[in-house]
């Protein structure tokens, strides 16, 4: 039997990230019966993300809270990859936001420089790493993507980070106008946990 699959009986979860954007929208698409918890919770500091892709750099969030609280950990590492720009930021998106995670700083970014490629409406995805890891040490990671377009200025409230500015392929609205629910079934997070959701037992 697959290790995940112990996560049938799971009663607790940390999940890994003091963004609260990101973690209400894992909350929403993960069993409801769980009781999850932030790193806040265990004062865990954020360990350093020096890996060079999605998937490593989720390994090691979710690898350093799992052992520290004993607790089994999904974490998660996305970004957004702009074709014009060369796949940039990708694994930088959160960076290109700076030390506050201000957004409107990154999104600003991105508009300056395809601006300057007169490539404003570039072809771009979201791409979504999710990590699982035990205390033991043992880790799983499962990469799911949403392929769209960028589109300015900024529109729509519902969303975080760059969703403003970003629509999905078939939509018309940026996934800062479409809502959490219509976003949760065609999202890159969504798409990475299509892949884990037989190992829980949903109800």
């Amino acid at each position: 039997m697959h290790r995940l699959y112990l996560l049938k009986k799971v009663q607790k979860l940390l999940l890994a990230t003091n963004n609260p954007g990101k973690f209400r929208e894992l909350k929403e698409i993960l069993p409801k019966k769980i009781k999850y918890f932030k790193p806040k919770d265990f004062r865990l500091r954020e360990p350093i993300e020096n890996g060079k892709t999605f998937k490593s750099n989720a390994k090691i969030k979710s690898l350093y809270a799992a052992k520290r609280t004993g607790l089994v950990c999904i974490s998660d590492d996305s970004g957004l990859e702009v074709d014009a720009l060369s796949k940039k930021p990708g694994i930088y998106s959160a960076r290109w936001a700076g030390p506050t995670k201000n957004f409107d700083i990154a999104i600003k970014k991105v508009f300056n420089l395809l601006n300057k490629k007169k490539k404003l409406n570039s072809k771009a995805r979201f791409i979504c790493a999710i990590s699982i890891a035990f205390p033991d040490g043992k880790s799983f990671e499962f990469q799911g993507k949403v392929e769209g377009y960028i589109s300015f200025p900024a529109r729509g409230k519902k969303g975080f980070g760059y969703d403003p500015i970003f629509i999905p392929k078939g939509e018309k609205k940026t996934f800062a106008q479409i809502g959490k629910l219509k976003k949760n079934k065609i999202s890159h997070r969504y798409d990475a946990f299509v892949k884990i959701k037989k190992y829980f037992k949903f109800s």
